[in-house]
This record gives C-alpha cells, sequence and structure tokens, in this order.
C-alpha cells in the first residue's frame, strides 16, 4: 500500500482527522469546516506512531539527502522532529512562537551554526503562515533551510500560494484529497461527500457546501 493511503488509514483509525460534513467545526477564524485534525493524536498510538515517524525518516532521506538538522515547529512538530532525528542519528532542536522573556531569550531551541542545512518538520499546513514564519527565522539565523516535511496538508491555494512566494518545498506524508477518498472507502463518510470536502478545500470561505447533503 502507498504510504499517503496508509498514512490516511492510521490518521482515520486514531480520529486524528475526523470529518463531520453535516455538523461542521468552527476554526478560530470563523471559518465553517467538515474536519477536524490533531496530529497530536498520533504520539499516544505507539503503531500510527511509528508508521508516520518512519515515513518522515525517508521523506527526509529520499527528497534532503543533505540536511544536517531538523528543527520542529512549537509545539505540534517538537515530538516529531526528535522521533525522527532519532531514527536518522541527526540533531533536533525547535523554534519558539516567540523569543523567551528570561535567559538568552532563545527563539531556536538547540544548537544551531550558520550555514548548516536544516529542514523543518511541521505536523499540519493549512494557509502555511505559521511555518513560514519558523522558516523565515531560521533563515534569519543565518540556516540554509532546504524545506518542510510535515504529516498532512490541505493543498489550500492560499497555503500553495504563500509557501511558493517563501521559495519553500514541502512534502507531506498525505494530504487532503487522498484522506476524503480513503474516508469514503472505509465507511467513515458517505462517497458522495468527496465532494462536498474537496469544495471546502478549494475555497475555505465559501460555505455553499454545507447545505448540499443529497
Amino acid at each position: 500500500m502507498e504510504l499517503s493511503k496508509r498514512i490516511a488509514k492510521d490518521l482515520l483509525s486514531i480520529k486524528a482527522v475526523f470529518f463531520r460534513p453535516d455538523e461542521p467545526f468552527t476554526w478560530a477564524s470563523g471559518i465553517k469546516s467538515p474536519v477536524y485534525c490533531d496530529n497530536r493524536l498520533t504520539l499516544t498510538a505507539p503503531e500510527v506512531r511509528n508508521d508516520v515517524e518512519n515515513g518522515l525518516a525517508e521523506l527526509i532521506k529520499n527528497e534532503y539527502p543533505d540536511a544536517q538538522v531538523l528543527m520542529g515547529t512549537s509545539t505540534a512538530g517538537i515530538a516529531h522532529a526528535a522521533i525522527t532525528g532519532h531514527i536518522l542519528g541527526l540533531p533536533m532542536g525547535y523554534v519558539r512562537s516567540g523569543a523567551k522573556d528570561h535567559g538568552r531569550q532563545n527563539q531556536i531551541e538547540g544548537r544551531l551554526e550558520k550555514g548548516q542545512k536544516v529542514v523543518v518538520v511541521e505536523d499540519l499546513i493549512s494557509t502555511g503562515g505559521s511555518v513560514i514564519e519558523v522558516v523565515n527565522v531560521l533563515r534569519e539565523a543565518g540556516a540554509d533551510v532546504l524545506g518542510i516535511v510535515s504529516i498532512f496538508t490541505y493543498g489550500m491555494k492560499k497555503g500553495l500560494e504563500r509557501l511558493s512566494a517563501a521559495n519553500v518545498k514541502n512534502y507531506s506524508l498525505t494530504n487532503f484529497d487522498v484522506i476524503a477518498k480513503t474516508a469514503a472507502e472505509e465507511g467513515y463518510i458517505r462517497p458522495e461527500d468527496v465532494e462536498r470536502l474537496i469544495k471546502f478545500r478549494n475555497n475555505p470561505s465559501d460555505e455553499s457546501w454545507i447545505g448540499e447533503r443529497q
């Protein structure tokens, strides 16, 4: 079974990704969403966690063979960067969402030398804003950021455009389209819901998919 589908099955099985097209969730931004995603649940499911971390390690070996340091996003990417770094025998650190107000006032935790080749480890990419901030902090510190690996990406237009504008690559273990299709095949949602889910993904601010139950 291809990796993206196996990870999709894993995330669905532990409800790390949970679809509710007829009773949408409301994001902090106010957007109504048919999907809830909490990849932190992978950490408490050892078999799924094993698939995820080995998958991230393979992605890094294949796509970023020159990687010297892994940097997790705070807080969701930290554990994944640590475990994947352990598998690959690479150093890891993480980037805080803001500089500390005490001690050495670090925003980057862990040793990072100027010019080191860094891969950022993220759990989820939607609009891409937070992970690009991390990339910028690392670049300002002199790192050569090779790109990002993540567990799941929505593939939203805004996110893709932001990543492109920041000149940063992202490779994800699985994506929204694969998970939606797998959810229908596995009976989590009805096959006719897939089209509604993709409509949301293509334009989250257009809520016309909400009333489309057939």
